[in-house]
């Protein structure tokens, strides 16, 4: 099967509704990637979409801006592909103006939950839960189970998050997050997981490995968000 996943795409970012100050501005390009990033989707040559969250740049968008983020998913799931999403840090674990993504294949992880969809054959099951602003080093094992995963027969599994897990690096020095109230011990990533798709961290990586370099239970993949959001991301590559 092919999953397209994307993150991070902070619509929103540089696009003030009513600028005080007339200058380049580079909110457009971020919609124009995000367009980009869909458009395998949208041309059929994907089973599933999983959005791994920060779809905005705030909590409170724009309606305009909300209704370019959310009309793209719907065409997706007009065409019978199943769109997961996960709430992300800067929608504050929330999804705003939800009403514009109404549809029976579009799912949001508006809590610890579990989905199940059928695709070529296989039953996949895709679990997760909003983005943890506090403290999710403590809670993650909790969160997890919240999720009933263990519940549900599948064939596959994937595991949806908006979160830091350890060993992930970012900027031009390579700061690893470690130990951090807000970081993920990989060990206590459970087996029977395909793989966890997380958005969160800009830097597209894949990581396979603890902090002792021991092989955790399944890579933790990171996309990396579609535009550079900071001049720490200027030397990076983008993408989904």
């Amino acid at each position: 099967m092919r999953i397209l996943f994307l993150a991070d795409t902070h619509l929103g970012f540089d696009l003030p509704t009513r600028a005080r100050i007339q200058r380049r501005r580079r909110g457009h390009d971020f919609l124009a990637n995000y367009a980009s990033a869909l458009t395998p989707a949208l041309a059929g040559e994907v089973d599933i979409v999983v959005h791994g969250g920060d779809v905005f740049n705030r909590s409170k968008p724009p309606t305009s801006v909300a209704w370019q983020a959310f009309e793209p998913l719907v065409r997706v799931a007009d065409r019978g592909v199943p769109v997961f999403v996960v709430p992300g840090n800067h929608e504050r674990g929330r999804i705003p103006q939800i009403r514009f993504a109404r549809h029976p294949l579009i799912h949001l992880f508006d809590r610890p939950r579990t989905f199940t969809v059928d695709v070529r054959g296989m039953r996949v099951a895709l679990a997760g839960f909003p983005s943890e602003r506090h403290d999710v080093r403590t809670q993650f094992v909790e969160l997890l189970e919240a999720t009933r995963w263990r519940a549900v027969d599948a064939d596959a599994r994937l595991l949806c998050l908006h979160q830091c897990v350890e060993g992930a690096t970012v900027g031009p020095n390579d700061f690893m997050f470690t130990t951090a109230a807000d970081v993920i011990r990989a060990r206590e990533l459970p087996a029977g997981f395909c793989a966890v798709l997380s958005g969160h961290i800009h830097r597209h990586q894949v990581l396979t490995r603890d902090l002792r370099g021991a092989p955790i239970a399944a890579p933790v993949l990171y996309p990396g968000s579609i535009e550079r959001t900071s001049v720490a991301e200027a030397n990076e590559t983008k993408g989904t």
